[in-house]
């Protein structure tokens, strides 16, 4: 079933647990790893980058279609949208959620951005996720810039109507050069102030223990990447493609996105937590933005 990102959050923040966001390509991906929200019986965060993906209209058609006969609640995010162009192609391909990156500006530019695209998407029931303080890349990590300072993090919340909050807390996206440091600390004082739904970008590389640490702690939505590519990667690595068994690297592939998904599931505590969720209109939302 099709749902918003809020309606996930706000049951995963209720419950203490969080849900897996994996970035997807294509339906091929898509499909695996909705597969494997129904046999985790979890809900499910499609993840859309448009730097990825550039046609988020015919990508997003196809992904609400499949997200609509899942026997599981799944959203169809934008991720990291950094315009308003961006998020305005993202409600005609039919997502359910954007998320908004002006984390690089400073507070009151970030804010006055936000807050413009929750104005303009919240009276067609699309949730907003946007990013106080800024996570980093990898290659360039030392696991202290722009963190999420806690205080402004209740107020960026309060200012912007936002649905959920991307926190800098130590991750970065990518490989890491060095050692992920997590400010669990930092977490769980934003959590203390906000009780409000928390996302963790750059989750691969970090360590189960670390992630597992952060969804216990407040976190309710985990992005992830690097580490199902990864394990793409090894499975074609490993299986012998030759002859006619090339015609299997699309079976093989999905199996591993299929495999690493469900262990995403297990790791942040959406196994088993499903629900039927009741219908809420969005497929709506196209016209409304193209009128």
């Amino acid at each position: 079933m099709l749902v918003t990102l809020g309606e996930i959050l706000d049951r995963a923040n209720c419950g203490g647990f969080a849900v897996p966001a994996p970035n997807v390509f294509s339906d091929l991906d898509a499909r695996a790893c909705i597969e494997a929200a129904e046999e985790r019986r979890s809900p499910l965060i499609l993840d859309v980058a448009p730097k990825a993906v550039p046609d988020l209209v015919g990508l997003g058609g196809i992904l609400t279609a499949l997200a609509a006969k899942a026997s599981v609640p799944v959203a169809v995010h934008l991720d990291h949208g950094s315009s308003f162009q961006e998020v305005i192609q993202a409600v005609r391909g039919g997502f359910t959620s954007v998320m908004i990156d002006c984390s690089s500006l400073p507070y009151a530019e970030n804010t006055a951005r936000v807050r413009e695209v929750v104005e303009a998407v919240r009276p067609l029931g699309i949730s907003v996720e946007a990013e106080l303080g800024h996570v980093g890349q990898g290659a360039s990590y030392d696991g202290q810039r722009s963190l999420t300072d806690p205080e402004e993090a209740r107020r960026f919340m309060e200012e912007t109507g936002i649905s959920a909050l991307a926190v800098a807390i130590g991750t970065a996206h990518g490989t890491y050069a060095g050692e992920p440091k997590l400010d669990f600390d930092r977490l769980c004082r934003i959590k203390e102030l906000t009780r409000f739904p928390l996302v963790l970008h750059g989750s691969s590389g970090t360590g189960k223990d670390n992630i597992a640490k952060a969804c216990r702690m407040g976190i309710n939505k985990v992005n992830v990447c690097i580490d199902i590519l990864h394990s793409v990667s090894r499975a074609l690595q490993s299986a012998d493609l030759s002859g006619n068994s090339a015609y299997q690297v699309w079976e093989i592939a999905r199996t591993a996105v299929r495999t690493a998904a469900a262990e995403q599931m297990d790791l942040t505590g959406s196994a088993g937590k499903a629900w039927i969720p009741v219908p809420t209109g969005l497929t709506t939302v196209k016209t409304s933005m193209e009128e």
